[in-house]
């Protein structure tokens, strides 16, 4: 007798946030298409662990598929961190649309030679700063001590070299750091720190848009081969209006977000016209050191040139 189909996905997302009920609705279309006690299970909160060990749980077979930021990403294709790691690159979310598109094909075909099939794409909000004491410019951050992804060493390295100091955690570890002084910044977008009340120990608020989280749904190659061409039909028609639907409503729970934290106690900061030009240029001289180190060279200036096509198109 046949085993019993299942399929794990892992992820970072909150128990019951609209992402976690947009892959519970991705599980009722691979469900309907498979025999009766076939399981779907969805593993929310970082249960699986960080983004690095989920990437690691699906190559052996113990995750069948997860839903990942770039941080999780790149450690099957590197060439993805472009959609994220480049500071205050992108203005709007016109431009991240854009570019995502245009690359979307060449990208999809890289994950599926490392073994991966991408369903959907989707993004987070913008990454802001939440910290214990207010802080407007980009020296103001040099005395503190900033959260950095466990599995970034490149980036960790650069901060490094100007000045800052990251600690290098795991997410589920961010809360207790900051209310131990372990941390006192965490980079995070709005409906993250609300969610997991960060901005509870880090009340202050700086309003820039530093770089969009971009994710998507990979499920392994293997998994998705084994399934029926009418459940994949079902799978990519489900997953699609699923990344649709979170791109917009993470976009609204930005400012939903914010607003919610602001009759909590946030203090929102925003940076005058000079201060921006100070975060400008800040952001602009890290361009040299991150193409060719957390973002290959040949996919960082592909990017480039996408966005200076849709400016020139735009006026901008």
């Amino acid at each position: 007798m046949a085993a019993d189909k299942q399929l794990r996905i892992g992820s970072l997302v909150p128990k019951n946030s609209l992402y976690h009920r947009q892959l519970m609705d991705i599980g009722e279309a691979w469900r309907a298409a498979q025999p009766e006690n076939s399981k779907y299970v969805v593993y929310p909160d970082g249960s699986q662990g960080g983004e690095a060990e989920m990437a690691r749980r699906m190559r052996i077979g113990q995750l069948q598929g997860a839903l990942l930021s770039v941080v999780g990403l790149q450690e099957i294709e590197p060439s993805i961190t472009a959609l994220q790691a480049i500071p205050m690159l992108f203005r709007s979310w016109e431009e991240v649309d854009y570019v995502r598109e245009k690359m979307r094909p060449s990208m999809e075909k890289k994950f599926l030679d490392k073994g991966f099939v991408v369903l959907a794409w989707g993004d987070a909000g913008w990454v802001r700063f939440f910290s214990k004491d207010a802080a407007l410019r980009p020296d103001d951050y040099k005395k503190m001590k900033f959260f950095a992804w466990g599995a970034e060493p490149d980036q960790q390295a650069i901060m490094k070299s100007l000045g800052y100091t990251p600690v290098p955690l795991e997410t589920s570890d961010i809360l207790p750091a900051i209310q131990t002084g372990m941390i006192n910044v965490v980079p995070s977008t709005p409906y993250f720190a609300l969610a997991t009340q960060i901005y509870t120990s880090a009340p202050h608020m700086l309003e820039i848009n530093w770089a969009p989280i971009v994710g998507a749904l990979v499920l392994t190659k293997k998994s998705w081969d084994d399934m029926s061409p009418a459940t994949q039909a079902a799978m990519r028609t489900a997953s699609e209006k699923a990344g649709v639907q979170i791109r917009a409503k993470a976009r609204q729970e930005v400012e939903e977000a914010v607003d919610a934290m602001k009759k909590r106690g946030l203090v929102v900061s925003r940076p005058s016209p000079d201060q921006m030009r100070e975060w400008t240029e800040f952001a602009e001289k890290l361009y040299p050191r991150i193409r060719g180190t957390m973002v290959p060279a040949d996919t960082f200036d592909e990017v480039q040139a996408h966005l200076k096509d849709f400016r020139a198109g735009k006026g901008k």
